[in-house]
């Protein structure tokens, strides 16, 4: 029974390779995070009140933006190792995003030490996406599970054990956190566990090979170019957007 699983799924599996699609769908995750980020430098420069992208419409923004990477991650580390773990590729982008998440680490650090970004998003992909090659072969049904506990996990784990700040990753302790971008593995771990089994569910259904197949058209590549170069340009928007209100702002003395 196992051997004739890992045959359907090989046969269902697309050549490895980008999905114009699922690209299209970081770009969307990335045009959203443009407009939270812009919205919360707005704030920074006085041109929002205060605590405005802290609620309402804001808050949900900020929330289903970090989800969808996560789950984007969890489809992208099912269709990159589905039908076998290729560990020195995994390695490789492991690493490439921990530099990341160390290097915006350091300047955060240096520009705004008293909420230095110790565990944001890029830190939580890449432990998520450890976690997540150790759950890989579970069915869909088992990490969909996974992933409601959690999503409980900050509710019925949370305790004063966590508290000490070398383990506030795990987002269990009881003290407030103060961070510019605070994403901790739980309940975040629980988008990506739902990303990979969003991944096995559509290679059972040949999703991932019928989408594998559509090219699109110069416009649809176009829209899909920003979520080939995720990373890049998660690295490379706030400067830009700080530097175009920090000009704005000058100009307007």
């Amino acid at each position: 029974m196992v051997m004739q699983a890992r045959d359907m799924t090989a046969v269902a599996m697309p050549r490895r390779g980008r999905i114009l699609a699922l690209d299209q769908a970081r770009t969307a995750a990335l045009v959203a995070m443009a407009i939270f980020h812009f919205a919360y430098d707005l704030e920074t420069f006085g041109y929002l009140a205060p605590g405005t992208v802290l609620s309402g419409a804001w808050r949900a923004l900020a929330l289903g933006t970090a989800g969808s990477f996560l789950f984007l991650a969890g489809v992208s580390l099912w269709l990159a190792h589905g039908q076998g773990v290729r560990w020195p590729a995994f390695w490789r982008r492991f690493l490439k995003i921990a530099a990341a998440a160390a290097l915006i680490t350091a300047v955060t650090w240096v520009a705004i030490p008293q909420a230095f970004i110790f565990f944001g998003i890029l830190h939580c992909i890449a432990a998520a996406s450890l976690v997540g090659m150790l759950v890989l072969r579970l069915p869909a049904v088992a990490l969909i599970g996974l992933a409601a506990l959690a999503f409980a996990a900050p509710e019925i784990a949370r305790s004063d054990l966590f508290n000490p700040w070398p383990l506030w990753w795990t987002g269990l302790q009881r003290v407030p956190v103060i961070a510019v971008d605070y994403v901790p593995l739980l309940p975040w771990v629980g988008p990506l566990f739902l990303g990979i089994a969003a991944g096995r569910i559509g290679t059972r259904s040949g999703l991932w090979t019928r989408a594998a197949g559509w090219q699109g058209g110069a416009a649809a590549r176009a829209l899909a170019w920003p979520g080939s170069h995720s990373l890049a340009i998660y690295l490379l928007h706030q400067p830009v957007l700080i530097a175009l209100i920090w000009s704005y702002t000058q100009l307007m003395r």
